[in-house]
């Protein structure tokens, strides 16, 4: 963990990803997180305020990428011509994973970073999703999944834990899942 001093977070400020900033800070010491957001078409609101809450909550910058175009032609389209539906759904939130992971590991790469790190849990395919395309675009990108390094087991813990470092969340104990515009 020492040999790590720069590390790209998928950010997208909901619970998850707003505790792994200060958790990767506590557990890799002295390293510097930069935070990437990707826009993939849900709307500017759900990104308003997130370089804010990421250089609040210890990150030293955030990239917001505007991948929408690129997110339609390379990815929307070929796989609507596929007629890749599933269970009756288009695979929006499934199919974004990799073209966000595509960036990261670019913004990753020209940062001079020795990790990424996501928010995806060790209960789903998303973390799939997201470390073979970081694999293909950064091979030798060491990543960083905390759901599978930390002790925190459950959304409760996690807003303990957000709450324990002053973390600010735009949820409650309630309302404690996010949920994906695009």
């Amino acid at each position: 963990m020492s040999d790590i001093k720069k590390i790209v977070l998928a950010y997208s400020g909901g619970l998850d990803t707003s505790v792994i900033i200060p958790w990767l800070k506590e557990n890799y010491p002295g390293c510097e997180v930069i935070a990437m957001a990707a826009n993939v078409g849900q709307g500017g609101d759900e990104l308003d305020g997130l370089e804010e809450k990421a250089l609040k909550t210890g990150a030293s910058k955030l990239y917001i990428e505007d991948l929408t175009d690129e997110f339609v032609n390379d990815y929307i389209v070929p796989t609507m011509k596929a007629g890749a539906i599933y269970e009756g759904y288009l695979l929006g939130t499934s199919f974004a994973r990799p073209i966000i992971a595509k960036r990261l590991a670019q913004i990753a790469l020209k940062e001079g970073a020795d990790a990424v790190a996501h928010g995806c849990t060790g209960k789903g395919n998303d973390q799939v999703r997201f470390e073979l395309a970081i694999k293909h675009f950064a091979p030798h990108m060491k990543v960083i999944a905390p759901w599978r390094e930390w002790s925190i087991k459950s959304r409760d813990e996690e807003i303990d834990y957000a709450e324990a470092h002053h973390v600010p969340l735009k949820i409650n104990r309630e309302t404690n899942y996010s949920k994906d515009k695009n």
